[in-house]
């Protein structure tokens, strides 16, 4: 984790004062602002550390067979399903799930996250059954979600639910001061596996990152 600039690690201590609890996480920024490690850190320093931490992106997955890898889908629920399916939920079970671009999830299984949030149970595909899980609820949003709500496009019921504790991670412009020591970080991955053999950056190139 690079912490250099004030409201880096502003952001580091709000993720560690929420993780002694089991309150939901809402983080929001842009793609690429590091989400998920911000994720993972809440997660390594809660009591479900010793949990699994399973993360899915909803925007990458098709909206068909979203709801399947939510919540797993029973023997014979659809052709081709040939066994019993766990989903991620239960994958996730004493740990975290992380639901990074939920907001691109569609509004019917936006209803489905919701009901699950509130019971605390989940139902696979094609099953009658309902099943308890217990795992931390840890969701991200490059979008503004709550803009998404006012146009109609995510539920507002379930915003407030996932945004008991919201975490805003600003981009890279707005924290210059990571710029060199992730750089610098990223240089040391490189030469310690072979693949670059500078082990520093030359004065221009520093001044070029900083500015």
């Amino acid at each position: 984790i690079v912490a250099a600039s004030p409201v880096t690690q502003a952001v580091f201590e709000m993720a560690r004062r929420v993780a002694t609890s089991n309150a939901n996480v809402l983080i929001s920024g842009e793609s690429g602002t590091g989400k998920e490690v911000v994720a993972r850190f809440i997660h390594c320093e809660s009591r479900h550390r010793d949990g699994p931490f399973v993360a899915i992106n909803c925007s990458a997955i098709p909206e068909n067979l979203l709801e399947s890898e939510l919540f797993g889908h029973a023997k014979g629920s659809f052709s081709g399903a040939c066994e019993r399916k766990l989903g991620l939920f239960e994958e996730a079970e004493n740990g975290t799930i992380f639901l990074d671009e939920i907001g691109d999830m569609s509004l019917v299984l936006q209803s489905k996250i919701l009901r699950v949030i509130q019971e605390r149970k989940i139902r696979a595909v094609g099953d009658n059954r309902q099943r308890d899980i217990n795992a931390r609820v840890i969701a991200a949003s490059n979008k503004n979600l709550l803009e998404e709500v006012r146009s109609g496009k995510f539920r507002e019921d379930l915003y407030f639910r996932l945004n008991v504790v919201p975490i805003p991670v600003p981009p890279l412009r707005e924290r210059k001061e990571d710029i060199l020591r992730l750089a610098e970080n990223a240089l040391n991955k490189l030469a310690s596996s072979g693949k670059a053999a500078l082990k520093t950056f030359s004065p221009e190139a520093t001044l070029f990152l900083v500015n």
